[in-house]
């Protein structure tokens, strides 16, 4: 049981993130070089290359949308703290990690409070650059 109790937190807090870090540094490495493939051919075919092949897909949110970002990551991150912590308090459950979850409430709880301030903070310095933004695009 001890064995589990400690393989457990290790394969979540360190192996998945560094799991998923590869998985998408592999997929934009290929991605990557499927463009450099394509673009070699047409060089060698003699045509004309677009330079934008290489360009990010992203696109650019507003102001107000990365804020509206904030506000939900802020909310979903708050309000799982609070559940881990009212399932510890209330002692919801008969699972081996019990103590782990008043660590993992609190980080929780700091990263939603956090996101919660930046929010707000951010509303606040940025209110003429968003009234500026919605403006523009009224008039287009």
């Amino acid at each position: 049981m001890y064995l589990m109790n400690t393989l457990v937190p290790i394969a979540v807090c360190v192996v998945l993130p560094v799991l998923i870090v590869f998985i998408i540094g592999r997929v934009r490495q290929n991605e990557t070089n499927r463009k450099a493939e394509i673009m070699l051919k047409a060089i060698e075919n003699g045509q004309t290359i677009d330079p934008e092949i290489f360009k990010s897909n992203k696109r650019k949110g507003s102001i107000k949308q990365d804020l509206l970002d904030k506000l939900n990551g802020a909310c979903i991150t708050f309000l799982m703290g609070l559940a881990f912590l009212l399932i510890y308090v209330f002692k919801l459950t008969n699972f081996g990690f019990n103590a782990f979850l008043p660590y993992a409430a609190g980080a929780m709880l700091a990263v939603g409070v956090g996101l919660f301030i930046s929010y707000f903070t951010g509303k606040k310095m940025l209110a003429r650059e968003i009234e500026a933004e919605e403006k523009e695009l009224l008039n287009k």
